[in-house]
C-alpha cells in the first residue's frame, strides 16, 4: 500500500530475470553488463539493458527482499521523491562503475570487462537513507551480547547479495558512494537529476492503477511509522500516556477517599502469586471479599489482542473494576 513504484521494481524485473532463466536463455546476452563493449564498440544501450535485469536468481531473490525492505522510503518521501533518488542514485552509480574499473586496472593491474547484471547500484545505495534516517529498535539479544534489531534482517540480505559474485564489489561500493552524494546537501545533487513534476504525474495516471494496491482494512489507523517495529511503538507509547493520565485520576480519587498514599501491591498482587498457597495466607477472608465484578467481553478481547491470556485479563478487570486503562498497567507490570 502507498509504495507502487516499489511494486513495480519488485515484480517487473523479476518476472523478466526469471523468464530470462528460464525460457529465453539466448536473449541474455542483450542483459549482459559488458563494459568492454560499452568502452570499445560504443554499446551505451548496455547501460541500461545491463544495469535493471538481475541475470542470477540468487541476486534477483536478494534484491527483491531489499526493494520489499525499502518500500518505507516511498511511503516517507512520495512516489515522486523516490524515484528521483533512484535515477539520480543509478545514473552516478554508472560513472562510478566506469571510475572503479579504471582505478582496479591502474591499480592493481586486473582487467575487468564485465559486472554482474541488475537493479544494483541504486538497491545498494538505498542503505545510504537507511542507515541514517531509520531509527535502530533492539529487539531482542543472542547469548546476552549481541543485539538484534529491526535492521539487522536487512543488513544480513546486503552482505549476502555483497557475496553473491566476484567483483559485486564494485557495484556496491559505486552505490554506496553515488547514495551519498544524493543525499549531500552540499552537493545539490538532488536538485539536478530529479524526475520532472509533468513526467510523474504521466506515470500517476497510466501506471499508478495498475500497481496500487487497496489499503488494508484489518488494522486500527494509526501514524504511519518507518517500520512495523515503529508502528508498534507508537501503539505502545500512546497507551502508556493514557494509562499514565488513568493512572494519576485513579490515584488522586483514592487520596480523596482515604487521605493516604496508594500501593498498588496491595490493592492489585501479582497474578503469578494469586495461585500460590504461601501467598493465601495474606489474603483478606473471604467474608470480607465483595462479590465479582462483571467484566466486559469487548475489553477482555482488546486486553487479548495485546497478547495477555485470558485468565489474566478476567483477573486484571476483575481487580480494576473493568478499567481497561489500569488492568493493562497491571499486565504490563507483572
Amino acid at each position: 500500500d502507498k509504495a507502487p513504484l516499489s511494486k513495480s521494481l519488485l515484480l517487473v524485473p523479476s518476472a523478466i530475470s526469471i523468464l530470462l532463466t528460464l525460457l529465453f536463455q539466448h536473449y541474455q546476452k542483450f542483459f549482459a553488463y559488458n563494459l568492454q563493449a560499452v568502452k570499445e564498440d560504443f554499446q551505451i544501450w548496455r547501460l541500461v539493458c545491463g544495469r535493471t535485469i538481475c541475470l542470477d536468481l540468487k541476486d534477483t531473490f536478494c534484491s527483491s527482499l531489499l526493494i520489499y525492505n525499502f518500500r518505507i522510503f516511498e511511503r516517507r518521501y512520495g512516489s515522486r521523491k523516490f524515484s528521483s533518488f533512484l535515477l539520480g542514485a543509478w545514473m552516478l552509480s554508472a560513472l562510478f562503475d566506469l571510475l572503479l574499473v579504471e582505478i582496479t586496472q591502474y591499480i592493481f593491474g586486473i582487467t575487468i570487462n564485465s559486472l554482474p547484471s541488475g537493479f544494483l547500484g541504486p538497491v545498494f545505495a538505498l542503505f545510504v537513507p537507511f542507515y541514517f534516517s531509520i531509527p535502530r529498535v533492539q529487539v531482542t539479544q543472542v547469548l546476552g551480547h549481541f543485539s538484534i534489531t529491526n535492521k539487522s534482517l536487512v543488513y544480513i540480505l546486503g552482505l549476502q547479495l555483497l557475496t553473491s559474485g566476484s567483483y559485486i564489489w564494485i557495484l556496491a561500493l559505486s552505490g554506496l558512494i553515488s547514495g551519498i552524494c544524493y543525499n549531500s546537501s552540499l552537493l545539490k545533487v538532488h536538485r539536478i537529476l530529479c524526475v520532472p513534476r509533468w513526467v510523474a504525474k504521466i506515470f500517476s495516471w497510466t501506471l499508478e492503477p495498475v500497481f496500487s494496491s487497496a489499503e488494508p482494512t484489518n488494522e486500527v489507523r494509526v501514524g504511519m511509522g518507518a517500520t512495523v517495529d515503529i508502528q508498534r511503538q507508537q501503539r505502545m507509547e500512546l497507551l502508556d500516556r493514557q494509562i499514565m493520565m488513568s493512572q494519576v485520576a485513579q490515584m488522586r480519587r483514592q487520596r480523596q477517599q482515604q487521605g493516604g498514599m496508594i500501593n498498588w501491591n496491595r490493592l492489585f498482587p501479582p497474578l503469578r502469586h494469586r495461585h500460590n498457597a504461601n501467598y493465601q495466607d495474606h489474603h483478606p477472608s473471604e467474608q470480607g471479599i465483595p462479590p465479582p465484578t462483571e467484566v466486559s467481553e469487548e475489553q477482555v478481547a482488546r486486553l487479548m489482542e495485546m497478547g495477555f491470556s485470558r485468565g489474566d485479563a478476567l483477573e486484571a478487570l476483575r481487580a480494576s473494576n473493568n478499567d481497561l486503562n489500569v488492568a493493562t498497567n497491571f499486565l504490563l507490570q507483572h
